[in-house]
């Protein structure tokens, strides 16, 4: 499994718009003032934890879009 860009989702393959990814000071970032759903870490799959954050949507627990597409290479997909 690739890792994911740094600019992507882990879970759904969307772009997080993570200020680290972007070369901007961590305290810029939307997830400083933002509830982390621990549901929504605990759906990471080990291989990809570290590796990109979450984007807004996934953060907050919200579903992951139809599994109608294919998510992006390294990118998870969602269970049945």
């Amino acid at each position: 499994m690739n890792a994911p860009a740094p600019t992507c989702c882990p879970l759904c393959g969307q772009t997080n718009t993570c200020a680290m990814a972007a070369g901007l000071p961590a305290g810029d970032c939307w997830c400083m003032d933002a509830h982390i759903s621990p549901a929504a870490l605990q759906r990471v799959p080990d291989a990809l934890r570290g590796q990109a954050c979450l984007c807004a949507r996934c953060a907050a627990g919200e579903p992951l879009p139809p599994a109608g597409g294919a998510a992006p290479d390294g990118m998870a997909t969602p269970s049945p």
